[in-house]
């Protein structure tokens, strides 16, 4: 029997191993590198729960997770982690078609505002991956 200690490592190392395979193995391993003791906590959570609780479900491929965050991500105006998730959502497999088309879909249920941004950010950063 696993202790809940066990439980936890488990669902952290599978946590980091998602979060590698979506945003890359070097975006993490920065992200990482800058944790302080103030932020651990909050690293560590979203790592286990986050990364090793939800996205390893089988519920939803990682391509759908990843267009619903850019979704509610414009949604909450999050500039920066959509553009962590864009990122994210390229290795997912989602086409730059696919993301504009849920950018749109937020423009109309969100306020075209927040869309705006997402678009912003998006296109930097599909920009950035081409080169």
């Amino acid at each position: 029997m696993f202790s809940d200690d066990d439980m936890h490592k488990q669902t952290y190392e599978a946590g980091i191993t998602m979060r590698k395979q979506v945003l890359g193995a070097d975006h993490v391993e920065r992200s990482l590198a800058r944790v302080s003791d103030f932020s651990r906590p909050v690293q560590e959570l979203v790592t286990e729960y986050c990364w090793g609780g939800v996205w390893t479900r089988e519920g939803l491929e990682p391509k759908t997770r990843s267009m619903l965050n850019l979704a509610m991500l414009t949604a909450l105006n999050r500039s920066h982690e959509l553009g962590v998730h864009v990122r994210g959502a390229l290795n997912n497999g989602v086409t730059i078609e696919e993301i504009q088309e849920v950018l749109l879909q937020t423009a109309i249920y969100v306020g075209v505002p927040a869309a705006l941004e997402s678009f912003r950010v998006a296109e930097q950063v599909i920009e950035e991956a081409k080169k």
